[in-house]
């Protein structure tokens, strides 16, 4: 701290000058966006930030409401967690997402389920199609290993303590932050079982679309994959949001498996008591 800010009239006043000052990485308040899909009325947009890197950002959203995620640069990790806004203790259960789908690799049209067998979020539109539902978050270990500091306050965050921070703000703990799906970032596991990455960089600007199948703790870091044996690298993550309607029974992502039929009607249960 310089001596003039060890003054408090002189912080106050410095602060105060700061007034107005936008920054890359930061909400935007009001939410305002000039790239909504034509349907959406400006209205209705509810979030607007660009995640820095290393940084996390942590949402509560109504049902029906749409967050599309980009990759300014090429170089995000999103490290998501869900829960159900009105019952946390119910959250996303990437083993089941897997194989309850039959899938080992989440893109469009894949569902995000709970762990009551509820949907929680369609994967809506999917320009990326590289995801991981197999490794989760890096640690502070794994990044002291890698790079030096790891801790929220050292120079190189980690997203596990980075969900930390954004499940807090919700009143959520440590045993709280459960394996994430990470978006942006994937693998594929190959016939002798090795873990083959593909962690780019990518072309800028590739996006992703979530639709929320109920209410919502959405909850993001923005930090390099654990697997990732490069120098620190990683790139800003623009989220935006906006209302939308609750899906329809004849929607084709909820009708596009037996599966996937049941676990809506499970969802609508919760909301028909």
């Amino acid at each position: 701290m310089s001596a003039a800010l060890a003054n408090p009239n002189a912080a106050r006043d410095h602060a105060r000058a700061m007034a107005g000052t936008v920054v890359e990485a930061m909400p935007v308040l009001p939410p305002r966006a000039d790239d909504l899909p034509q349907a959406v009325a400006p209205d209705d947009l509810v979030w607007e930030e660009t995640i820095a890197a290393g940084g996390y950002a942590s949402r509560a959203i109504a049902r029906g409401t749409r967050v599309r995620l980009i990759d300014l640069q090429g170089d995000a990790c999103a490290s998501l967690l869900l829960f159900n806004a009105n019952m946390p203790t119910e959250r996303l259960n990437v083993a089941d997402t897997l194989k309850v789908q039959w899938n080992a690799y989440p893109g469009q049209g894949s569902l995000l389920l709970s762990d009551m067998g509820r949907v929680l979020a369609s994967i809506e539109q999917d320009e990326a199609g590289t995801h991981d539902a197999f490794c989760g978050a890096s640690t502070a270990a794994s990044n002291r290993k890698r790079y030096g500091d790891g801790r929220n306050s050292g120079d190189f965050p980690n997203a596990r303590d980075r969900l930390l921070l954004g499940t807090a703000k919700h009143g959520l703990g440590r045993r709280d932050v459960h394996p994430c799906l990470n978006l942006f970032k994937g693998v594929r596991i190959g016939a002798d079982g090795a873990i083959e990455p593909q962690l780019g960089p990518f072309p800028p600007g590739r996006s992703l679309v979530l639709r929320a199948e109920m209410a919502l703790i959405v909850v993001i870091a923005n930090c390099p994959h654990v697997l990732d044996t490069r120098s620190w690298s990683v790139t800003p993550l623009r989220a935006t949001a906006w209302r939308g309607p609750i899906t329809a029974e004849t929607d084709p992502i909820r009708n596009a498996t037996p599966e996937g039929q049941r676990a809506f009607l499970n969802t609508e249960d919760l909301y028909r008591r």
